[in-house]
C-alpha cells in the first residue's frame, strides 16, 4: 500500500498512528464500497431486471378504490327501478339534391337501333317514357350538366295477350 518505505519513521508510536488513519480510511472506503456496490445493483435491477407489476403486488392492487361506496345490504330490500319504453323511428333514405336548374344541359339521348325498335310479332313498338340520369360535368371555366336519356319502348299489338306478357 505504501509505494515508498524509506520515508516512514522510526518511531514506534508515529507508525502506529499512520496503521490506525490507514486502518479508518479502510472502513470509510469499504462502507462507500458498499453503498456503490448497492447502487450498481439497484440499477442494474431496473435496467435489465422484471417489468411486470403483475408479480410485484401478487394479486393486490396498489391502487386505492375510488369511490368509497358501501356494499349494498342484502337484507335490505331493492326499489324497483320503472321501466319507460321508447318508440322506435324509421330512418329515412338519403337522396342527392338535384341539380341547380339554372345550369346550362346537354342532352345525350341513348337510343336502340331501328331494328330493336320492330317487336318479335312484327309491329313497330311505340315510345311509352324515358328513363333520366343526370352527370355534372366540369370543365375548367364551363360548367354543365349532361342528361343522358333513355326512350323506353313496348308493343301496343302485344300488350293483350297474356301468355308472354308485354314487350318493354
Amino acid at each position: 500500500m505504501i509505494p515508498d518505505t524509506s520515508n516512514l519513521p522510526n518511531d514506534l508510536g508515529e507508525l502506529k498512528k499512520i496503521i490506525a488513519d490507514l486502518h479508518e480510511k479502510q472502513q470509510i472506503y469499504s462502507s462507500e464500497i458498499e453503498v456503490l456496490r448497492e447502487q450498481v445493483s439497484h440499477l442494474y435491477n431496473k435496467l435489465f431486471g422484471r417489468k411486470s407489476e403483475k408479480d410485484k403486488y401478487a394479486g393486490e392492487s396498489p391502487q386505492l378504490p375510488l369511490f368509497d361506496i358501501p356494499e349494498p345490504d342484502p337484507d335490505q330490500e331493492q326499489p324497483v327501478e320503472k321501466q319507460t319504453e321508447v318508440k322506435g323511428h324509421t330512418r329515412t333514405k338519403g337522396k342527392r339534391k338535384p341539380l341547380p336548374a339554372k345550369l346550362p344541359r346537354v342532352d345525350v339521348v341513348h337510343d336502340i337501333t331501328e331494328e330493336e325498335k320492330v317487336c318479335h310479332c312484327g309491329s313497330q313498338m311505340s315510345r311509352i317514357g324515358e328513363e333520366v340520369s343526370e352527370k355534372l360535368d366540369i370543365i375548367p371555366a364551363v360548367i354543365k350538366v349532361i342528361r343522358h336519356v333513355r326512350p323506353k319502348y313496348s308493343c301496343k299489338q302485344c300488350e293483350n295477350i297474356e301468355k308472354k306478357g308485354p314487350t318493354v
